[in-house]
């Protein structure tokens, strides 16, 4: 299990910083500088959750139960949130109207701030 966190880890921080570069070099010439503002909300909310799985994979006082659901939580969560802040940022760039998605980012936030709860209740109920 912490061999698929961390490399789950890995991947969200590498494209993370690839679409980072990609925003600020290739989209800065054609988006809005509120289009890229929401593209890099994505992009930092990706990375915070790459570190999180990081620190997940790593952590020796967690079960496997209780890390099987954060990481799916965190998959879930990233993919819909900072997924659909990247379709939503670059929407004008394509002919499909993304704005119809946009409902999914709340849900994915939602996602990841309950894989976050899920981590806080574990270690307020650990024993000392």
């Amino acid at each position: 299990m912490d061999k698929k966190i961390l490399s789950t880890a890995g991947f969200f921080g590498m494209t993370a910083i690839v679409l980072g570069a990609f925003g600020a070099h290739a989209l800065k010439k054609v988006l809005t500088i509120d289009q890229l503002a929401t593209f890099e909300t994505g992009v930092k909310y990706q990375m915070y959750h790459a570190l999180f799985l990081l620190f997940l994979g790593l952590n020796a006082h967690l079960s496997h139960k209780i890390k099987k659901t954060i990481l799916i939580l965190t998959i879930l969560g990233v993919i819909l949130f900072s997924g659909s802040i990247y379709l939503l940022a670059t929407n004008s760039l394509t002919s499909f109207d993304f704005k119809v998605i946009g409902f999914v980012t709340p849900i994915g936030g939602l996602l990841l701030i309950v894989a976050w709860s899920v981590l806080m209740i574990h270690f307020l109920k650990k024993k000392a």
